[in-house]
């Protein structure tokens, strides 16, 4: 069974994959999709920039199958120090609300905006 996405969700893709610009494992600017590093269940940081990156489809499906080395990817990236933060914030308590998922929505789409109206903007997480 899928986890039900809504506006928090499709905004908070759109914000990663103009974040990223493309995947960034392979560079491909195509088939684009916003990969969590903790998947979208853990509402801690479900919405939490630090939390995804862009990876084309097929490179999102290769890490989803091998998890040992998206983690070994992911630590090459970012390094140790990010991931033991982003470990770390997985572990809090992260209630929402219908009008909490609104607000996120909102954060996101005032940040996809900004963006496309300068492309050096840079984005903020909400949490």
């Amino acid at each position: 069974m899928s986890i039900k996405r809504d506006a928090a969700d499709v905004w908070f893709s759109k914000a990663v994959r103009a974040r990223d610009g493309g995947c960034l494992y392979c560079g491909l600017t195509e088939t684009n999709e916003c990969a969590h590093i903790y998947g979208r269940r853990n509402k801690a940081v479900r919405w939490s920039l630090d939390n995804a990156v862009t990876l084309c489809h097929h490179h999102h499906r290769m890490f989803t199958e091998s998890p040992c080395h998206f983690v070994a990817w992911l630590e090459s990236l970012y390094g140790e120090t990010h991931m033991e933060i982003l470990r770390e914030k997985s572990h809090a308590i992260f209630k929402t609300t219908k009008q909490i998922r609104a607000e996120i929505a909102k954060h996101y789409r005032v940040q996809v905006r900004a963006h496309e109206q300068d492309p050096s903007f840079t984005f903020t997480s909400y949490n």
